[in-house]
């Protein structure tokens, strides 16, 4: 259900747990070269000269294998700092161990291959990514097939880094797996959220959905109806009262109960008992009564509670008993710690992580990648959602698909996992990738959950 992710260290030790390491160092670079040259020409199959650019370190080694290996076949593959005029550019500047900003040679080298026409093929990682995080801190090799060793690397999966490595392929040179730090999630985490049994109720997986002001009552409709869609046998849709008539018209399936500013707190509560989890936030609102509200439900709520887009504004720690999970894109979390959200983007999974200690909270982080941290362990890494994601109100449906596995006592971090990948197979199944609008996941969340 969760595949490791390396960082450096980890790969280092699983290099060193090899038989005969470090005599054995030769004979891993001989796999490891082999494998790329093997992997390069199968994919580029008209390419007849090959620049191999190696450096210094065991990297430049396995590169220097791979114009070995590619000389050996017939092929033109020279060792070379120029890479003008070749078909294929082999990058083989910095391995797993590179962290940092590359000096300025180094840095100029990084350039000149990314300026090239040629396609890039990067030998274990692109040249540039932290292997460990996934950050650049200068400049980083643009690839278009990477050959990465053993297992995927965590900077493989998670932007910026995965932005440069474009399709990966992993091969295995016979070293033996170990439990990683982090991991990726699959798409087995489904078979984690339990069916409906003879026994079951509709309360046996009740939500309640929060949020919904006026002009944003689409924003709880949605994750009230993700909810529904993700298995959620009851569902409640608690919005402000001039909002009622208009999510009475939008929906039939939800009950819904309208409440003033001033006894929100109340009626809400009244309204949620049967629910085993909520969901506060789509639509919500950012003022002061509103983040007093999700206040008051956070310190009073035993339930397991999501809090997303409007229900983040203004957020502080609260010590509560029931479980929380915080679902922000890299704008709203880069809020939460007083930091810019470029800085977010650059450091996504130290920001998850910081951000998930600070409010003792599970957070899934949002973007190019879907980032799970929970305090004290490691995060889950989702890297199966299309760009056809980044659209209004795929965040509302996601919101709701969580807060159905929470409602069916599936552990947070899990829960948010299981949700992230659902919602990204479900908009795989969507026929159309353009134009696709998040109701067009509702119908296809019950296929995600099945196929």
């Amino acid at each position: 259900m969760l595949e490791p992710l390396y960082s450096a260290a980890e790969m280092r030790a699983a290099e060193e747990r090899y038989p005969g390491y470090p005599d054995s160092i030769p004979e891993l670079m001989e796999r490891a070269g082999a494998a790329v040259a093997r992997e390069a020409v199968r994919t580029f199959p008209d390419a007849r000269r090959f620049a191999c650019v190696c450096g210094g370190g065991s990297n430049g080694g396995d590169g220097r294998v791979t114009a070995r290996v590619l000389r050996e076949a017939g092929l033109d593959a020279d060792e070379t700092s120029d890479v003008e005029g070749y078909d294929v550019v082999i990058d083989a500047l910095f391995g797993t161990g590179f962290s940092g900003d590359p000096r300025p040679e180094a840095a100029a080298q990084i350039e000149r291959i990314n300026a090239t026409t040629a396609p890039v093929v990067s030998i274990d990682i692109p040249s540039g990514v932290d292997a460990s995080t996934g950050e650049i801190a200068g400049v980083a090799v643009e690839a278009d097939l990477t050959v990465t060793f053993h297992g995927l690397k965590l900077g493989l999966v998670v932007a910026p880094g995965r932005l440069h490595a474009g399709r990966i392929t992993v091969v295995d040179i016979g070293l033996d797996h170990a439990e990683t730090e982090h991991r990726r999630a699959t798409l087995a985490l489904r078979e984690l959220v339990p069916r409906r049994s003879a026994e079951d109720t509709k309360y046996a997986a009740a939500v309640a959905i929060v949020g919904g002001e006026p002009g944003m009552s689409g924003a709880a409709v949605l994750a009230a109806l993700a909810a529904f869609r993700a298995d959620a046998g009851y569902v409640v849709l608690a919005v402000p009262r001039e909002s009622l008539a208009v999510v009475e018209g939008l929906t039939l399936e939800p009950v819904k109960v309208g409440w003033d500013d001033d006894d929100a707190l109340e009626t809400i509560l009244r309204a949620v008992e049967r629910a085993r989890a909520v969901a506060i936030g789509p639509g919500l609102g950012r003022g002061e009564s509103r983040q007093a509200l999700v206040r008051g439900l956070l310190e009073q709520l035993v339930v397991p509670v999501v809090v997303d887009a409007d229900g983040l504004a203004g957020l502080q720690p609260v010590e509560r008993t029931g479980a929380l999970v915080l679902t922000p894109h890299s704008g709203e979390l880069a809020r939460l710690l007083d930091r810019e959200s470029s800085w977010v983007d650059a450091h996504r999974l130290e920001a998850a992580q910081a951000t998930a200690e600070r409010f003792g909270a599970v957070v899934l982080l949002k973007g190019q990648d879907t980032i799970v941290a929970a305090p004290g362990t490691g995060a889950i890494v989702s890297d199966l959602g299309p760009p056809s994601l980044a659209t209004a109100g795929t965040g509302d449906v996601l919101t709701g698909v969580v807060a159905s596995f929470l409602a069916k006592g599936v552990e947070a971090q899990l829960a948010a996992a299981t949700a992230a990948v659902t919602h990204a197979r479900a908009a795989q199944l969507v026929p159309h990738q353009g134009g696709l609008i998040a109701s067009d996941l509702l119908g296809m969340l019950p296929l995600a959950l099945e196929d």
